[in-house]
């Protein structure tokens, strides 16, 4: 099936998918560490893409949390949700402006894989 991917470049840095996944997982789970296993990314990978995102808006979109039983964490600042929540508006709005040219294009691909059979 055809699919829109939405990558949003911001001077020489971008946001896409894979980041916005990151920042999902890491306020799921309460860690970058986990949230890199659960995408099969190291934690010095997972680090680099949270900083290098950290970096690019004008505060944090990560920050530590401190205490509790599991001694602590990282979680999303009210920026990072923000991020979230504008990347996923955004992604959603050109999807649907492009569903159409997608369903023709898939109809096209289709057309031709049953040709060559």
């Amino acid at each position: 099936m055809a699919s829109l991917s939405v990558r949003i470049d911001l001077g020489p840095k971008r946001i896409g998918p894979g980041k916005i996944e990151l920042l999902e997982k890491i306020e799921a789970l309460g860690s970058i560490s986990a949230a890199g296993r659960a995408m099969d990314m190291s934690y010095r990978r997972a680090w680099e893409l949270v900083e290098e995102m950290n970096s690019l808006f004008t505060g944090p979109i990560v920050t530590p949390r401190t205490g509790g039983k599991q001694g602590g964490g990282t979680q999303l600042t009210p920026l990072g949700h923000a991020v979230v929540a504008a990347y996923r508006t955004i992604a959603a709005a050109a999807t649907e402006a492009t569903r159409q040219q997608l369903a023709a294009l898939e109809a096209e691909l289709s057309s031709l894989s049953s040709a060559a059979e």
